[in-house]
């Protein structure tokens, strides 16, 4: 069936038309912007990849420690530039491996952390002055840090060599991804003291990386995407703000994470006008002095909701454009998926192709040669102004709602995501949108491609030596340290050292939550349909 010409719009639902000009660029004109100054459409530097690429920061970690540090010496040493660290269910619930709610789940989508002999074990030969790594992790994130500050302190590194990441966004759990423990208050909290701490004492570190990669993921669009992103990163600067800190004391250490997606242009347009809206956030409501506090600094990964579980060797082309949609678009960091993610966690070989994806747009395609090259596209500049302006009405909408945290305890970004989702699985179903292979080009005889699979020996494992280092540590120390942290959660004290003391005396990742889950109770969401 052909498509009606005058009803062609982009995934964000801003209408296309046959061709562009000068006069669609009345409203949208940047071309006379330039790399590295503000509002930074065109980048955040002035050479941008003629003088460093992106960092390729391949996500991985998986069943057991050992495997994990196994996989991330195989990354470094086929070129990856950065760790990026996945971790299992219970470790980002904030249950140790040998939990009962945890049975079934140890190391399954991503590495089993529980102790600081686990965390030991990841990074055991890898020097942590010398890379630099993100961590995906959110309500245990001050754990987690506190376990890598640990182990760097070890091997002889201080906090203050430490670059890295960790993704500590809980606005997005609430709206989108559910691995959340306390209720929003209390969460807020503790992103709060991690922020102000990594300020004093991890000052390369990024406390926090605001995501909009989940919630489209989850079903929102590229308008969507930006816009509640940047209402949660406004709550959370508000947060540290009422608290005392200076916008320009956190603000530099601010860094987000984006999805790309299919849309090429669109996406490409997205990542432009992203930069631009987080610029003037903080120039205009903000007052940030600190140039670098108006730095949209991103990773990207492309999009694993577009891969399919049918034909999996085609989901390298997918990957390839998505790649290269977020280079063309400026980002800082970039995770490329594996072909059978659809299916299972990816083997060697498929993460190793997933990798040669990303050289290779670095390598053979000529995309660094020049900066912001599809500046001047009538298309690419009229879609950047059309995104900033739908954006900003978002915004509006949230502010008049009071704000992030009030949207979400209204539902009102799940329920925009929701409706989102239920357009786009309609217009798949009823061949309005071509997804290849799946309603369109099928192959009969598709075959299913060797997998990865995690042996269930692993958890076993895992358990064994967990209940050993509780069997063998100095229990006194470690209820001494929880104690501690449960009388510093009752008052109003930055938690983290107190963290850090309780990972340093054997306490576990489960022990540590479960304390602070005392004080502050459980978050029950309200179900809605």
């Amino acid at each position: 069936m052909a498509v009606v010409a005058e009803n062609l719009k982009t995934d964000s639902s801003i209408p296309v038309k046959r061709v562009y000009g000068k006069k669609d660029l009345a409203k949208h004109d940047g071309r006379d912007e330039q790399p590295g100054k503000y509002p930074y459409t065109r980048g955040l530097y002035p050479n941008m990849y003629r003088e460093r690429v992106w960092t390729m920061r391949q996500y991985s970690g998986f069943g057991s420690a050992e495997e994990t540090n196994k996989r991330f010496k195989f990354l470094l040493d086929h070129g990856q530039t950065g760790l990026s660290l996945a971790f299992d269910l219970p470790t980002q619930t904030g249950r140790d491996s040998d939990d009962q709610q945890s049975e079934g789940e140890v190391g399954r989508t991503g590495v089993a952390i529980s102790s600081i002999k686990d965390m030991m074990t990841c990074f055991e030969g890898i020097p942590l002055d010398k890379v630099s790594t993100s961590m995906t992790i959110n309500s245990t994130a001050s754990t987690l840090l506190s376990l890598y500050i640990t182990v760097a302190e070890s091997q002889g590194v201080s906090p203050d060599k430490l670059r890295g990441t960790t993704q500590n966004d809980i606005l997005k759990e609430y709206i989108a991804r559910n691995t959340y423990i306390y209720p929003p208050k209390p969460s807020m909290r503790i992103i709060a003291d991690m922020i102000e701490y990594c300020s004093k004492k991890v000052p390369q570190w990024y406390p926090i990386s605001i995501s909009g990669y989940h919630m489209r993921e989850a079903g929102c669009n590229a308008v969507q995407e930006l816009a509640f992103t940047f209402a949660n990163a406004i709550e959370y600067i508000e947060t540290c703000t009422s608290r005392g800190l200076k916008v320009d004391e956190f603000a530099p250490r601010l860094s987000f994470f984006f999805c790309c997606t299919m849309e090429f242009f669109e996406e490409i347009a997205k990542f432009r006008a992203a930069r631009k809206i987080y610029a003037k956030i903080m120039k205009e409501r903000f007052h940030a002095r600190d140039p670098k506090s108006a730095h949209l600094r991103f990773h990207v990964q492309t999009s694993g909701e577009s891969l399919t579980a049918q034909q999996v060797d085609i989901n390298i082309v997918r990957v390839t454009t998505e790649a290269l949609a977020a280079v063309l678009g400026g980002c800082q960091s970039l995770h490329t998926n594996s072909r059978d993610e659809a299916l299972a966690l990816p083997t060697e070989e498929s993460v190793k192709v997933a990798l040669r994806t990303q050289q290779i747009v670095a390598s053979e395609t000529g995309v660094t040669k020049t900066v912001d090259p599809l500046a001047g596209s009538y298309y690419i500049e009229y879609l950047t102004g059309r995104i900033e302006e739908e954006v900003y009405k978002y915004l509006k909408r949230v502010d008049r709602m009071g704000g992030a945290m009030a949207a979400v305890e209204k539902g009102f970004f799940q329920e925009e995501i929701r409706n989102n989702a239920y357009q786009l699985k309609k217009e798949i179903d009823e061949n309005k949108r071509v997804i290849v292979g799946v309603n369109k080009y099928q192959d009969a005889h598709d075959v299913e491609p060797k997998l990865n699979r995690i042996d269930i020996e692993i958890e076993k494992r895992q358990v064994v030596r967990l209940k050993e280092l509780k069997s063998s540590r100095d229990k006194s120390k470690a209820s001494h340290a929880l104690e501690q942290l449960q009388r510093a959660a009752e008052k109003n004290e930055n938690l983290m050292p107190l963290i850090i003391s309780a990972v340093k005396n054997y306490s576990t990742l489960g022990e540590i939550s479960g304390t602070l889950r005392e004080v502050f109770g459980r978050y029950e969401p309200k179900v809605s349909f």
